[in-house]
């Protein structure tokens, strides 16, 4: 894949002495409580720019989106963020635990060429919706900037690339600018713009593919702005808005985490779990395993231990009962039946079970406003005992493998199939388009 370093807008570390006051994550992670929390935190802080407030009395004059502009032209005004004087890549690593471990995400931000997808070497793997790509083209052409990273994963069994920047950031004693997201993630940024390290990345990433793991939107998005610089005439073959930017990790990264995201339903019948049995027929084993919100921990474990995509638990509401279904060989017939068009790796997985073949066809409910999405089985129970959702399901997420193998089969998963955690941070580069 065509990627190059760039001259990216960095906040003013003279100005700016807490990189932790002025990130944030990405925006579509970002709910009105902790957009609140993040005006609050600093005036300069990146929220201002990649999701700024809705005001009642907003005008197509004056909105979120030229609000935005505004903000960014003062910012470049008063130096709060300044332009690199050299093109370079930027090394990135992500710290965090999981279940009390300590783990390292290491990759790399450069700009990637924007090619539809289906015409290049990206390959997207979750579907995508309309009204979230117009918020975001609507952003991109008030502002004319990247503020947020799509996240690729490239294949590299032996990791030479990343360790080629490892080598170059240590040998060259580069210098990192760290932050602290809300999560406690660390994030560390090493600028490296050496020609010789840059061109060996470059030259190593021309014959990969792309896999987008996160930012399928913005990916989107950036496709879209092209044409639209192209049918105003302006696009040139060096235009910038021929690239967008990009976190690159290797797929075989050791701090490569996918977690899962489990479904709380609304706009459903009340079904008992004797009801919801029924419902299954001879197409899933359904087994009672929990009789209360609280029983989801015990659920969820056994559901890890036995890594099965089909292992898909379902909490009924109205008896408070815990079921957990398997797939039988009648079911698999009847989802190759249900989903026409999708491959056979399209139909294994648990999330396409969930939504194709348990709620949309035998629980026959095709037109269910979108779940609620939750990733930790706390989130679950503490969602369930209040009382809105008269259906939830714990879910096991995509791997890796999965998004490889579909996205070069051209198939895309359900929405919110996978959840790369942690997210990447938005704050520390911007990538002008213009």
């Amino acid at each position: 894949m065509e990627i190059k370093p760039f001259l990216g807008y960095r906040y003013n570390t003279q100005k700016i002495t807490n990189l932790n006051d002025v990130v944030a994550p990405p925006y579509d992670v970002i709910d009105e409580t902790l957009q609140d929390e993040l005006y609050a935190r600093h005036p300069n802080n990146v929220v201002r720019l990649i999701l700024n407030k809705i005001s009642p009395i907003d005008s197509e004059a004056d909105n979120r989106y030229t609000r935005s502009a505004g903000i960014l032209a003062q910012w470049k005004n008063e130096k709060i963020i300044v332009q690199e004087k050299k093109p370079a890549i930027y090394v990135y690593h992500q710290i965090f635990e999981i279940a009390g471990q300590q783990h390292i995400r290491k990759g790399f931000m450069c700009v990637c060429r924007a090619v539809p997808f289906g015409y290049g070497m990206v390959y997207p793997h979750e579907m995508t919706m309309n009204a979230p790509k117009l918020d975001r083209l609507m952003l991109t052409t008030a502002c004319k900037m990247n503020f947020s990273q799509i996240f690729g994963l490239y294949p590299d069994d032996k990791n030479t690339i990343q360790q080629g920047l490892e080598k170059t950031i240590e040998t060259k004693k580069i210098p990192f600018v760290e932050a602290v997201d809300h999560l406690g993630v660390i994030h560390r940024m090493w600028v490296v713009d050496d020609p010789e390290a840059v061109k060996a990345v470059v030259q190593g990433m021309e014959s990969k593919p792309i896999f987008i793991a996160d930012g399928h939107h913005r990916y989107e998005t950036a496709c879209n702005y092209r044409m639209q610089v192209d049918d105003m005439g302006l696009l040139t073959s060096d235009h910038p808005a021929n690239y967008v930017l990009m976190v690159c990790v290797a797929m075989e990264d050791s701090g490569l985490f996918v977690l899962p995201t489990h479904r709380l339903f609304t706009g459903l019948p009340e079904f008992s779990s004797e009801e919801i049995k029924t419902k299954l027929g001879n197409y899933f084993t359904a087994e009672n395993v929990g009789n209360s919100p609280d029983d989801a921990y015990q659920v969820w474990k056994r559901i890890e231990k036995e890594k099965r995509q089909d292992a898909i638990a379902l909490y009924t509401a109205k008896d408070q009962k815990w079921l957990l279904t398997t797939i039988t060989q009648s079911g698999r017939e009847k989802m190759k039946e249900t989903a026409i068009g999708h491959h056979p790796e399209w139909c294994e997985l648990g999330v396409s079970l969930l939504h194709c073949l348990i709620i949309e066809t035998l629980l026959e409910n095709k037109n269910y406003p979108k779940p609620t999405y939750v990733h930790l089985v706390d989130e679950v129970i503490t969602e369930l005992k209040q009382g809105n959702y008269p259906l939830a399901a714990l879910v096991m997420p995509a791997t890796v493998e999965h998004i490889k193998s579909l996205s070069m089969l051209g198939d895309r998963m359900p929405a919110k199939s996978t959840y790369f955690y942690p997210k990447l941070i938005a704050g520390f580069v911007f990538n002008p388009l213009e």
